[in-house]
């Protein structure tokens, strides 16, 4: 017996930050966060079950994985062997789409259009907050990733309550996009994984940034019912600047930010100040995102060729389309 299926899954940035696990095991967050989902950068993964494989084999851009992503894929497709009763190895064919010097979550769309592509290969038939429980088992953002434009994880408290969940926005994100500032491409000393861990266990600054999530999630949430894009942009900046502010309070302390993406910061406020409003967001890495309504999208990318490379600048729209099957 042979059951396949194909699913795209888009990738996603997080506006409000998700910094910290609560369970390693599970990915179960410390806080909510909430993320807008990118037209421009995807993956594209099918799945076959075949009765006649004798492991788990996945074929990343055309080439076979390392043996520690091969174990990680393993545990992953455990989890939909153990649901959907089968003992059923898997052939996984995926190519990402989004490029890996932009600072993207790519594991994002990856687990999100992986787990899409084993319901329709086992016909599953799980709901949006199923499969968002799933992906979010391989990465915590992918969890995300299942919808399109304004998206909340919600953080719960064990694999059940821990979900993700469209914003309603009335289509303002058609409104709207993000500008890529691509800084540093190179490995960072101090991995997404390895900088949430010590944070969490060690910064002084740590329980200061989880008493004020709550706070800038109803704020976004509001903003966004406003159409507010000011009152969004101040609301991201300050949210993006205090996770950061955790690292620097950690034991050793430590810091993603490099000499420019402080010079993308001061162009996003000059910006500003010309009447172009955008408003700017780090993860864990020296690039920098910039959401900026369509409108004036031209008008910073014209302002940051004054001192970056046009390869180092990728925009992208926002999309409100989700995680779909293909074939």
């Amino acid at each position: 017996m042979v059951n396949s299926g194909k699913a795209r899954a888009h990738t996603n940035i997080a506006l409000i930050k998700y910094w910290g696990k609560a369970d390693e095991t599970y990915i179960i967050p410390m806080n909510n966060s909430l993320s807008v989902t990118l037209d421009r950068f995807y993956t594209e993964t099918k799945v076959t079950f075949d009765e006649s494989y004798t492991k788990d084999t996945l074929i990343l851009n055309g080439q076979a994985v390392n043996d520690a992503e091969a174990a990680k894929i393993h545990r992953f497709m455990d989890v939909f062997r153990d649901l959907s009763q089968t003992s059923m190895f898997a052939y996984i064919e995926s190519d990402n789409y989004v490029p890996t010097a932009a600072g993207l979550a790519s594991s994002a769309s990856a687990y999100a259009a992986l787990a899409a592509a084993c319901d329709a290969a086992l016909n599953l038939g799980l709901t949006g907050k199923a499969l968002s429980r799933l992906a979010r088992r391989g990465s915590g953002s992918a969890s995300r990733s299942i919808y399109g434009g304004f998206v909340e994880w919600e953080k719960g408290y064990d694999d059940e309550t821990s979900y993700s969940f469209p914003v309603e926005a009335d289509n303002w994100e058609d409104d709207l996009a993000m500008i890529f500032v691509v800084i540093n491409n190179k490995s960072k000393k101090v991995s997404s994984r390895a900088g949430m861990s010590l944070t969490r266990d060690t910064s002084r600054f740590y329980q200061y940034w989880l008493d004020h999530v709550d706070e800038d999630i109803a704020s976004v949430k509001h903003a966004i019912n406003q159409k507010d894009f000011k009152q969004l942009g101040e609301v991201i900046e300050a949210n993006g600047l205090r996770m950061h502010a955790t690292n620097l309070g950690a034991q050793p302390p430590f810091t993603y930010m490099v000499d420019d993406s402080y010079l993308v910061m001061d162009i996003v406020d000059q910006c500003r100040k010309a009447g172009h409003p955008c408003y700017f967001t780090m993860d864990a890495g020296p690039n920098v995102k910039i959401l900026v309504e369509k409108k004036n999208k031209q008008a910073v990318i014209d302002a940051l060729h004054k001192s970056f490379k046009e390869d180092q600048i990728i925009a992208s729209d926002i999309t409100r389309t989700g995680v779909e099957i293909i074939e």
